[in-house]
Parts: structure tokens; sequence; C-alpha cells
């Protein structure tokens, strides 16, 4: 079962005043104007800052529909979805101010995707409504911004050209970040707290972000023993030092139920991580250990008490991130290194051309909700899904021709 098309819209921006959601509004309005054939629009708590936002967007964005709706208003977040077949949001964190939203969705059959990196509200999302999700049709798709798409999309580009280049899959990938410039929104930094501050309080909450398996279906677990880079180390590969991936928490984990809702495509013994490069020599050791001090100190300040209030007072605060010149000027460079088990290689990448947390993930985002409203076909059974395993080849269509990335094979041997 699927949602009726006879809905007004195809998409509707939830929280579309939030620092993302503004970035995201400007990249619809930009790609696909107002009066076109795509029928989308706008919504929030708050319709004075819905008009300003509106206001900047450009001439003609005053015809650009609004919907006045609450995070804690049940009864307007389902008359907003029984609107649309698609609802984008950026309402987070996600943990604290999602979950009414996702269950509008649910029971009215509308699909969903959000930017969510909070791996222990997914695991409750789905524990809570993936029964329903799927009897009402709704695919809700999480993690559709810079984590955990160029991860999830890498790892499905490079198994893909690994099962034409070797007639097999890779079975183990590894992900690098070679260089990425960006600032930080007030937005990610709450997000990355509150999840520190839930774990510190409930150890059943660490033992399950620790767990690499933690959102895949219960029957899909590797036996073998999953990497987890928790200091500096020497990457051979590259010749490079590594320190841990703060978004490693959640792309790994997006990876795996993506192999698991593709039937263990990449394998049942499928392992994965992902690192920073941070460069050669005593420089990039020196660097390495400096990364890895520098993110424990993070994460611990935030998960105590005592020491939060001061993460709090001198970090970016919500609706705060870098200016759009900022935005422009970042870019990423990703590098997936694949094996087979009988050791072939191949080494991919994956480039994006803005900021990845902002500029960027707007560009992913909205791409993510148009493939959600347009391409995946109407029989696609409802449920959690993740970018890959329901998006795929459209999604990558749409990011190379439309979002500024690139995927590309750089070495196989």
């Amino acid at each position: 079962m699927t949602k009726s098309a006879e809905t007004t819209y195809d998409l509707v921006v939830f929280g579309a005043t939030s620092f993302v959601g503004q970035i995201l509004t400007q990249y619809l309005y930009d790609s696909y104007g107002v009066a076109g054939e795509v029928k989308w629009a706008i919504a929030g708590r708050s319709a004075s800052k819905l008009d300003v936002l509106k206001s900047g967007l450009g001439t003609g964005a005053a015809e650009l529909p609004v919907i006045l709706a609450d995070s804690t208003d049940d009864a307007a977040l389902k008359a907003m979805c029984e609107q649309t077949r698609v609802i984008i949001s950026t309402v987070g964190p996600y943990a604290l101010f999602g979950e009414p939203l996702v269950k509008a969705c649910v029971e009215t059959g509308t699909d969903y995707c959000d930017l969510t990196g909070e791996v222990q509200w997914i695991r409750q999302m789905v524990d809570r409504y993936e029964d329903q999700a799927k009897a009402s049709g709704a695919r809700i798709v999480h993690c559709c911004g810079f984590d955990s798409i160029p991860s999830d999309m890498g790892v499905w580009f490079l198994q893909q050209q690994a099962e034409k280049t070797f007639g097999q899959p890779c079975q183990d990938v590894r992900m690098r970040v070679k260089v990425a410039k960006g600032g930080v929104s007030g937005g990610t930094v709450a997000s990355i707290i509150n999840v520190a501050k839930e774990a510190a309080s409930d150890s059943q909450l660490r033992k399950e972000i620790a767990n690499p398996f933690s959102i895949s279906p219960p029957e899909h677990r590797s036996k073998v023993r999953q990497p987890a880079l928790k200091g500096a180390e020497f990457d051979k590969t590259f010749n490079v030092w590594l320190a841990p991936f703060v978004m490693g928490a959640i792309n790994t984990r997006i990876v795996h139920r993506s192999n698991a809702l593709q039937d263990a495509r990449y394998g049942k013994e499928f392992t994965y991580d992902e690192a920073i490069m941070t460069g050669t020599g005593t420089k990039g050791r020196f660097a390495a250990y400096g990364v890895t001090a520098a993110l424990m100190g993070f994460l611990t300040a935030s998960a105590l008490k005592p020491t939060r209030w001061l993460v709090e007072k001198f970090v970016p605060q919500p609706g705060e991130g870098p200016s759009p010149e900022a935005q422009k000027a970042g870019f990423y460079d990703l590098r997936f290194v694949g094996r087979t088990p009988d050791g072939k290689t191949m080494i991919t990448k994956v480039t994006g051309d803005a900021d990845p947390g902002y500029g960027s993930t707007g560009k992913m985002l909205g791409e993510a909700g148009m493939c959600l409203a347009f391409d995946v076909p109407a029989d696609k059974q409802g449920g959690f899904w993740t970018p890959a395993s329901i998006l795929s080849d459209n999604l990558l269509g749409r990011l190379t021709s439309k979002a500024g990335l690139t995927f590309e094979v750089v070495e196989t041997r």
C-alpha cells in the first residue's frame, strides 16, 4: 500500500526556518522554482519567520505555500502529512523533537526523510514503528545528509563496481576522509551533546551505541569482529596516519543496515570502518593524537554535567552555522578501499563541492526527498530504509547531476 498521488503537494519541508532548513529551501527554490512541475511547500511553527524566509528566496517566492505546524501538535502534524506524499524534516535534535512527526507519517502512509545522526533515536523509531510503516506504506529514510549519504552511497557505488570488475563484492571496506573543509552548526553540536548526555546516564544505551549492528535486523549479525579505530593508527594503504572520525559512529551503522536490507549483498561477513587521514610522518602522527584527544575530550566534557555547561557556552548554538560564502568554499574528498575475499583491491573516491555538513547536506537532503517523491516505485514496501537500500541508482544520478557529488574508481589491483 502506498499513498495516493492525488495530494496537494509532492513534498513539504518541515522546519524550513532552521539553519539547514533555510539552505534546503533555497536549494529547492533555485532548482525547482515554485510554479513548476514540482508541487512543494514549507512548514514550521512561526508564520512570521516563514514569511521572512520566503521574502529572501527570490522573485516569485511569494507564491510558495506555507503550512503551520508545531512538532508537539499531533493534529497539525497529521493534517500536514495528509496534504503531501513526502516530508523532509530538519527539526532536531531528533531524539527530543522528532518522534511525533515520524508517528504522523507512519499513521498516514507518508514518505519521510531527515538528516539525523542520532543512532539511539533511529533504533527507537524502528522498534516502535516499523511494523506499522510496513502496513501503511510509509517509507522512512533517516540520515540523508553528510551523515550518511556519502558513506552509504560510496560503499554502494564501490560494491557495484566491484561486482562488475571482480564478479563479487568486497568483503572488507574502509572509508578514509582525505580532506574536508567546512564549518560547524549549532544544531549538529546540540545533537552530539544530547547523545553524550543520554549515554552518560544509561549503560544500556552505551552498549547499544557501541554495537555496529545496533540498527540492523536482529538476524543480521556478522561473526567477524568489526574494526573500530579508537586512537591514532598508521594506514599502510595510503601511508598516512589516521584518527577516529566522529561521524563514523552513525555511518557504519547505516552501511551495515543497507547491507542487511539488500539481503547481505556485501556479504554476511562484511566489515566496515571509517577514519580521518591526518598526514604523513611525525607531523601526521602528532596530528592524529591531537584529533583523538580533542574528540575524546569533547565527548567526555559533553557527557559530564559539571563540564557540559562550559561546552555549550563556547560552541555554536542551534540556528548558528557557517556563512553562505563559507558553505560554498567548503568541499570534501572521501576514499574507499575495498578488498574481496581472494585479495583483489579497489579504491574509489566520493567528492562534494560544498561545505559537507550544510551546503552539501542541503543539496543531498533535497534530492533524497525528490527521489522519494518521484523515483521510488509505488509498490516498494513501507518500512525503515536507508538511502542506498531504497534510493540507489536514482539517488546516485541525482547526486552527480544536481547535488555536486562525484563517484569515481581510482584504482583496481
